[in-house]
């Protein structure tokens, strides 16, 4: 049995939340982004510390909102790369197996995560 650290991919914290960030929940998204954030688009994200990510992410793997843990079902080919340099994705919650959008993360269709600053964020590696 490995222990949770030898599982992490990824990790962060919600630093702040944008004005319009949780307008988002309607339609079962969070968008994600470092602190760098552009200014046009800061109201409507989830702020977060920017971390490198440890090891590439792929459907199957985890993501949790504190202790709330969803599957991710599909990864869009732009999400390593701009979740890595910018701390930026955008995760969407409806289960779907293929990536419609190069900067989407897709995880289960479960209800919404609690989010707010200080919500850690993880990825782990899928069974």
């Amino acid at each position: 049995m490995s222990s949770i650290a030898e599982k992490v991919k990824y990790e962060t914290k919600i630093l702040e939340v944008g004005s319009e960030a949780r307008g988002f929940k309607d339609i079962n998204m969070a968008i994600l982004f470092g602190d760098e954030a552009p200014d046009a688009l800061r109201s409507s994200c989830f702020i977060i510390k920017v971390n490198k990510i440890l090891e590439p992410i792929k459907a199957g793997d985890i993501m949790t909102f504190g202790d709330q843990a969803y599957k991710i079902t599909a990864v869009g080919n732009e999400v390593n790369t701009n979740l890595g340099n910018l701390g930026h994705t955008a995760v969407v919650f409806d289960g779907s197996t293929t990536p419609e959008l190069a900067g989407s993360l897709y995880l289960e269709e479960k209800p919404y995560p609690d989010l707010d600053v200080d919500t850690e964020i993880q990825i782990l590696k899928g069974e």
